[in-house]
């Protein structure tokens, strides 16, 4: 079938252009989502994708963006199919731009499978909810805010604040507990810097962690379209690994505020009525497609495991992107800005946080059994010791008595020994679980009331607790 044989002749198939979308006389039989070639006056073609049907017209999204179309001579083709990502085993390990074609120098992927990049919804009769604990190596989120298989967990940052760091610090260390064979990384970068997206290739080549990983890389100087597709193509691949090979996968998109940025900017650009901030009314709908692509199957062996990162814009956690996300997902991990003035790596706000998987994640079988105890004494002694620490600073140190001095120095203690972390460092989950007792053994033994008597008798360090 020749090209032209499937646009609107007479040079009446494009009625305006503006930006990356294109105004196209509507014609039957085309569907949404739908996979278009665009011919420009030049002899160039564009791929595009119909995002909105109308009886009148139908909008288009130029993949690349189109600076100059000629109206007359330029054409379009429907191809009757939707965008899809060709998958297989060997994707570990590579490379690929927004639009899933690799930019690491290595070959074409040899497709087992086309998959729908939109995904198919999954069955909430059929879901399993989460209940496997992931070790991500870092003592804040594993000991009081932990990851669990098929969860949905945020990381909410702010400008400056090194989110990217801890996320490819998760990248090298996450493993699932007893099935690091099955476990595998889907990462996507979206509207970040060169420098980013140079240092998270050479992080991932460097520490060996790549030959476990899917990397999808979207810079800012990529067209600003692309930032839609490259999270969906992300959880393309992870669906591929956790449905078709049985792997257990984390995902990790950074920065998600660059997304909802470039949804935006497309929304103004189809000249629609805007919502809280100028950003769409289907902002919450549209995140929901994307992190809903996280859980556990009936019947199937593999998970996937979201971390989406988004930076706040001046630090407000009522942002619209933040608080949509909060709604959707289970959970946050919220960085500080005062610990990291204070120079503290990681600066995880342990009070704003939370993983509302937590439980159903440890304990017995899964990290230890005293977790759950040493996740509640933590946060009772610390919130302590840092309300004594705005007390101090009106009252004065020399007025507090000797039990609040020792909660005060539990306080810095607990945030340079447990939350402060080498970028490099590695620590099991015992190992964080031993440093919290290592802790306690400052407190009076009785002030422990959150610990049942047989773990302070197990696991207290013998004839180190405080004052009685």
């Amino acid at each position: 079938m020749s090209f032209s044989s499937l646009y609107i002749k007479e040079g009446r198939a494009i009625r305006k252009a503006k930006g990356a979308l294109l105004i196209v006389e509507s014609i039957p039989g085309v569907e949404f989502n739908e996979i278009v070639d665009v011919q420009l006056g030049n002899g160039e073609i564009k791929r595009g994708q119909a995002i909105d049907i109308g009886e009148e017209a139908i909008v288009i999204q130029v993949f690349g963006g189109v600076s100059e179309v000629d109206l007359i001579d330029s054409k379009v083709r429907f191809k009757g199919e939707t965008l899809k990502l060709p998958v297989s085993i060997d994707m570990l390990g590579r490379f690929f731009n927004g639009m899933g074609e690799p930019i690491d120098g290595g070959p074409p992927i040899i497709p087992d499978n086309y998959m729908e990049v939109n995904g198919e919804p999954m069955n909430p009769a059929a879901r399993q909810p989460p209940a496997e604990f992931i070790e991500t190596g870092i003592s804040v989120i594993d000991g009081l805010n932990a990851l669990v298989r098929g969860q949905k967990l945020p990381i909410f940052s702010g400008a400056g604040l090194p989110h990217n760091r801890i996320a490819a610090q998760i990248i090298r260390q996450a493993t699932v507990k007893g099935e690091a064979g099955k476990f595998a990384l889907v990462f996507a970068a979206i509207g970040i810097s060169y420098d980013e997206a140079s240092f998270f290739m050479k992080n991932l080549e460097g520490t060996g962690a790549l030959e476990r990983t899917v990397a999808f890389i979207n810079t800012a100087s990529d067209p600003v379209i692309e930032r839609i597709s490259t999270p969906r193509m992300a959880l393309t691949a992870a669906d591929y690994m956790a449905w078709e090979q049985d792997m257990h996968v984390l995902v990790i998109l950074t920065d998600m505020t660059n997304y909802c940025e470039a949804l935006r900017e497309l929304s103004s650009m189809r000249e629609e009525i805007p919502s809280r901030r100028g950003y769409p009314g289907y902002m919450y709908t549209d995140l929901a497609t994307i992190y809903e692509r996280a859980g556990r199957l009936m019947g199937k062996e593999g998970s996937i495991t979201i971390m989406p990162i988004l930076t706040m814009p001046d630090d407000d956690i009522t942002h619209p992107i933040p608080d949509l996300t909060g709604y959707i997902t289970e959970g946050q991990i919220v960085l500080s800005r005062n610990l990291e003035r204070k120079g503290i790596y990681l600066p995880i706000d342990v009070f704003l946080s939370l993983s509302r998987m937590m439980k159903e994640g440890i304990g017995p079988g899964k990290t230890r059994d005293d977790h759950n105890n040493v996740f509640m004494q933590s946060y009772a002694a610390y919130s302590e010791g840092c309300y004594l620490r705005e007390i101090s600073t009106i009252i004065g140190a020399e007025s507090l008595s000797e039990r609040d001095k020792v909660y005060l120095t539990f306080a810095d203690e607990f945030e340079r020994k447990f939350v402060s972390q080498g970028e490099f460092e590695k620590r099991k989950v015992e190992d964080t679980l031993d440093i919290a007792w290592s802790l306690f053994s400052m407190l009076p033994e009785r002030d422990l009331r959150l610990i049942s008597e047989e773990f302070v008798r197990k696991y207290l360090p013998k004839g180190e607790s405080g004052s009685p």
